[in-house]
């Protein structure tokens, strides 16, 4: 799977083929395709495991704690996804980028209604003063696009700081202004 995801990442699915996938795995394409049938079927395993992944990490939004803890607990989580599956995001922007081919029940299903509770929370939040007014949709946008960005365009970023991928110091300090912006956007302390 992750030599999949890679492969998906950097040639997309139409200049995928399941040779590559094999090789870039060490394997003989035989055996690829006695799990997976087709190119299809790999990639939709691929796109659905990257979900299954972001949607453990949509289980850090805890709406008990609050718009602060939860919010600030979701960004962190984001971000470390962005670190540890760079390729798992690129594949998923592109399925996004190209209409959702693959994911669109996934999307029409089990997003749209992890987001729509997530929103009718961060409502009650602005209702009970909890926070500034802001369309709750536009928020977890910003979320998703500001994280997201740190794998989707990696080596613009480590072609940015001289060459090099961040440091474990530089992700923090990402995660950190990326928090202050957000939450302080809303009207949340961030100390």
């Amino acid at each position: 799977m992750e030599a999949a995801e890679k492969v998906f990442a950097e040639l997309g699915y139409a200049g995928a083929t399941t040779q590559l996938i094999a090789d870039a795995a060490g394997l003989p394409k035989a055996n690829v395709h006695y799990y997976f049938k087709t190119k299809e079927e790999i990639y939709r395993r691929v796109v659905y495991n990257i979900f299954d992944i972001w949607m453990e990490a949509a289980a850090v939004f805890d709406t008990d704690l609050g718009p602060k803890e939860s919010l600030s607990r979701y960004i962190d989580k984001k971000m470390d996804l962005a670190r540890s599956h760079p390729d798992g995001s690129k594949v998923w922007a592109a399925e996004i980028m190209h209409g959702a081919p693959i994911i669109q029940d996934y999307l029409e299903g089990e997003l749209l209604e992890w987001a729509n509770d997530r929103s009718a929370h961060i409502q009650r939040w602005i209702a009970n003063g909890e926070m500034a007014p802001i369309d709750p949709s536009h928020l977890l946008y910003m979320i998703w696009s500001t994280t997201q960005h740190y794998a989707d365009f990696g080596h613009q970023i480590s072609t940015l700081n001289g060459g090099r991928p961040f440091s474990d110091a530089q992700w923090k300090a990402a995660k950190l202004s990326i928090k202050t912006v957000i939450l302080k956007g809303v009207g949340l302390s961030t100390e």
